[in-house]
């Protein structure tokens, strides 16, 4: 996430957005959810590590991209737990959930739908009308900042003038906010 100099991001674990005091977190997902999360993946059918962290990052549209050392000591604590089964298939360790983890994940069914609930809410409010128009104005000004500073070559008074610009714009914008 370092590094981002504008909007709000989606890293692994967490979203944030820049405002008016600085950078502001929320996690995805808070500490233990993960093994639910992952369980609820497996449910319908077995997959390797790699599979499992596509299935998430496509459960929430992109918007979360779980890491390998988020993923894997969860499925290993899983299959330490009982809770799924890996064999070797093709070279790659396959994950499966047992009917122990079936039980698990029914028992512990309305915790699985409050992160999932969370989590839909999230992108709903991220991600619904109007972000899509925020997010595309937002990659046209970066693609016209970038696109005009590079075709402006050594004119560092015209390169200023574009941070004077998007300066000004970020206040503008920050201003929004109570």
């Amino acid at each position: 996430m370092r590094g981002r100099a504008f909007g709000f991001g989606f890293g692994p674990g967490e979203w944030w957005w820049m405002g008016g005091k600085g950078r502001r977190r929320h996690q995805w997902f808070e500490a233990g959810d993960m093994k639910y999360v992952i369980l609820k993946v497996l449910r319908d059918k077995p997959m390797h590590g790699y599979e499992v962290m596509k299935a998430l990052e496509e459960q929430t549209h992109g918007c979360y991209r779980p890491s390998p050392g988020s993923v894997y000591p969860t499925l290993q604590w899983l299959e330490d737990e009982g809770l799924v089964k890996s064999e070797e298939v093709n070279g790659k360790k396959v994950y499966a959930i047992t009917d122990q983890g079936r039980a698990f994940l029914e028992e512990h069914r309305s915790t699985v739908d409050d992160i999932f609930d969370r989590v839909a809410e999230t992108i709903d409010r991220f991600m619904g009308e109007p972000m899509p128009e925020v997010n595309r104005s937002v990659g046209r000004v970066v693609g016209a900042a970038y696109r005009t500073a590079w075709r402006l070559g050594a004119d560092d008074a015209k390169k200023r003038k574009i941070v004077e610009i998007l300066d000004r714009a970020a206040n503008d914008i920050a201003a929004l906010t109570p």
